[in-house]
């Protein structure tokens, strides 16, 4: 995945990322949480058989915005 930042005259605005749709690496991924699982760790997940479906069945490329709204009255108000 990526991540990356907005911004605007000098400010953050907001924070962004990319989301991993490759279904082999997804599975190396979940494989991985589910031996820590095994192995006694509370935080870590199982195997998404659902997930992995839809990624194999060629899920589209996603991503994700968060725009503070603090830092975006920030910007239209122009304060600190």
């Amino acid at each position: 995945t990526e991540r990356f930042e907005l911004f605007v005259v000098g400010r953050e605005l907001a924070n962004a990322f990319s989301e991993l749709t490759d279904p082999i690496d997804q599975r190396r991924r979940f494989e991985a949480q589910a031996a820590k699982k095994s192995a006694g760790d509370l935080e870590a997940c199982d195997i998404d058989e659902e997930f992995l479906t839809a990624l194999e069945h060629g899920m589209p490329p996603t991503g994700g915005l968060g725009i503070g709204i603090d830092r975006l009255v920030m910007l239209l108000t122009d304060s600190a």
